[in-house]
Formats: C-alpha cells, structure tokens, sequence
C-alpha cells in the first residue's frame, strides 16, 4: 500500500545545517533506501541532532521516544517502517543499544511478565485511556483486531466480514454457549448473539471495556465480566479468543490452553485470532511494551504448534496477515480526522505516539515480519469431520 495519509499539523523547520549519522546509521538506513535528510517521502527528517546518539544508546527505545519528543519526522512513516523492517534492521542494533537489547531477552526469560498479578495492567494502560479514542478510530462493531478485507469496501464491511467468518468456522448454532476470551467492546459477543442466537460470556482486564460492552450488549444473552482468563469456571459449546493471546506470554501458553481444554465441551471448538511473528524471537519491542502494550510478546508458528502438540488437534490455519496493513492505515486515517475534536483532552505527544504506534504496526505486517493467523482447534474427543471455511 502505497498511498498514505500524513498529518495535516505544522511540522518544525528544519535547521539550516544539519550534521550527518554516524556512518554506523547511515549505512543501515540506506540498506533499506532510507535516507536522514533525504528528499523521499519515507526519508527521516532530523530536526535535532541528539537524535543520533539517543539511537546508538537505546536503539528503538530511543527512536520512538524521539519521535514523540519531535526530534524527528518522517512525510511516510508507513513507508520508512517497511523498508526498514523489510531488512530486519531492528534486529540489526547497534553501539550501546546491543546491551538494552541483552537485558531485555533477559527479562523476559527470567519473569513471567504476564503473571495474573500483571493481568490487569494492560488493561489500565492501554484499552482504559478512553473510549473516545477507541471510538473515533474503530468502526461501528468498535472491533480492536485484523479486519478480513475480501470483498469489502470499507472498514465497517471489512469487520463485519471477519465477524461473520469467525461464527461460521465455529459452527455457531441457536442455543449454543459461547465463551469469549478478550471480549474487547462486546462486538464479536453482540454479533453473535444476535446473528446467531448464542449465550455468550465474554470476558475482559479492561473496567473501561467491560462497562461499554454492557451498555452495548444491553437486553442480549450476553455477559461481560472483569476477569482473569485462569479463574474461569463452567462449561462451553464453543471458545473463541481475537486479539487477546498476544497478552498471555510464552510462559503462560500451557495455562491458557490447558484452562480452554478444561471449560471446552468435548465435541466443542476453540477459534484463536492473534498476530504472529515471522519468527520465534525472546523479545518484545521495546518501545511497543513500554508505551503501548506493556508485557505482551508475540508467539511464532513454532511455539504456538509446540504447545498445542498433546492438547489440540488443529483443524485449519488461516493466515490474512496482509489485511492488518490496511485495517491499521484505516485506523489511522479516522484517528488523524478525529483528532481536532479528541486534542482538547489529549495533548500533542500523544497524537504523535498514536500516530507513530498504528504506522510502526502498519509497516511491520507490510514488511511480512507480522503475520495474523486463525486457527481452528478441537480435541481429539470431537468425530465429527471439520470443514475449512474462508
């Protein structure tokens, strides 16, 4: 995708000498034909020449945060996202950063970052900020997840496409009981319930969310509840969980499957939405966890096939990771129009972190690094034969 939007905001001008990278910097930038002080759009614009140093000692850490410091600025930072990660250049770090990079691998090795002690902060940091934001950016389902774009010409049909496709490979009948986990603003449960006739449970970390899908589910089969995943209880026809597994962590992979097995009837099935990664990596980017999505870790292929080996048989894997490039460029084109009516509660550091998170995201899965994968999963107890929807 390369028509993008930009932010109609006043930019600061450029100094009328500005001293060049580090060879170090400049030679990696231009592996991927990007350029500081170039003339194409995805180019980096240094307006502070700090800049360099805050990259060499705290690498993407440091990028980011300068970006939302104004040092920098980029027309396309789509653009410059994907030509940069379509070289893996933040697994390319250099100068002091490498040792940042070291501790960080180290952390998540040696502490369960998603402990149920750590459940709800998440929750408080990111999807409690305000509905507003959620609410100028999202569609009407307000879905927080990869849209399915095959044959839709918006957004709105985008969502409701991915809706329907995830009743339809769960098999939902009337009558069923539906459990969600990660219910977000209730717009898979309501669809469901509606559409499909089901009871669903959903169930959430975020107060702000839980209240909302409330409102939103009023007078349906639905209940949302403010709950850890492990502390569920009861017995389900069908499980589904979108966008919520990227919060769970390697550590916690075999509590997670293990707790679905448990509540999962046994002729049930059990639809995972979540972005993967192209590879298994021991970390997370440091700039997402801090300021984004504290604590979430992405699985690879490969973990997520080595703790379903015993547990789950896997009846489909879907892959549509393309789509969440163009899901992320709609959100943040109904983010920037939103913004003159969000910026009287929201200051311009925040505009520029948001911005900076939707088109990060937007030129990680155009880069081919994000993939975002459905499987369909069952128990070895389930005799009928699954047919593979799309």
């Amino acid at each position: 995708m390369e028509d993008t939007v930009h932010s109609k905001q006043m930019k600061p001008s450029l100094p009328a000498q500005r001293p060049e990278p580090p060879a170090v910097l400049r030679d990696l930038a231009a592996e991927g034909g990007v350029r500081f002080n170039g003339d194409a759009p995805w180019d980096i614009q240094v307006y502070d020449e700090r800049l360099y140093r805050r990259l060499l000692l705290h690498g993407s850490l440091g990028f980011g945060e300068a970006y939302m410091d104004g040092w920098w600025d980029c027309l396309s930072l789509d653009q410059m996202f994907t030509r940069l990660l379509s070289i893996d250049a933040d697994e390319k770090i250099v100068g002091w950063a490498r040792v940042r990079l070291l501790a960080d691998v180290l952390r998540h090795r040696l502490f369960n970052l998603q402990s149920d002690r750590r459940a709800y902060q998440v929750g408080e940091q990111h999807y409690d900020i305000g509905n507003d934001v959620f609410e100028a950016m999202l569609d009407p389902t307000m879905s927080y997840s990869c849209a399915y774009w095959h044959n839709a010409a918006d957004l709105a049909e985008a969502q409701r496409n991915k809706l329907d496709l995830i009743c339809r490979k769960l098999e939902l009948r009337p009558g069923e009981r539906l459990l969600e986990i990660g219910c977000g603003w209730g717009g898979l449960a309501r669809y469901a319930a509606e559409r499909y006739g089901v009871e669903v449970l959903g169930i959430t970390v975020s107060r702000e969310q839980q209240k909302l899908a409330q409102q939103r589910c009023a007078n349906l089969p639905v209940t949302i509840e403010l709950v850890d995943y492990r502390k569920l209880t009861g017995q389900f026809d069908k499980v589904v969980s979108v966008g919520m597994f990227e919060h769970v962590g390697p550590k916690n992979y075999p509590i997670y499957f293990d707790t679905v097995l448990r509540v999962l009837k046994d002729d049930g099935l059990f639809l995972l939405h979540t972005i993967g990664n192209h590879v298994t990596s021991p970390k997370t980017d440091p700039w997402i966890d801090k300021y984004i999505f504290p604590n979430g870790k992405l699985p690879s292929a490969k973990e997520l096939a080595t703790v379903l080996e015993g547990r789950f048989l896997i009846e489909d894997w879907h892959n549509f990771g393309p789509d969440y490039d163009r899901t992320l460029m709609a959100w943040w084109e109904n983010f920037d129009r939103a913004w003159p009516r969000l910026q009287g509660k929201y200051d311009e550091r925040f505009y520029r972190m948001w911005k900076y998170y939707l088109l990060c995201c937007a030129g990680y899965f155009r880069s081919r690094q994000g993939q975002l994968w459905q499987l369909v999963l069952s128990k070895r107890s389930r005799s009928r034969v699954y047919r593979s929807v799309r």
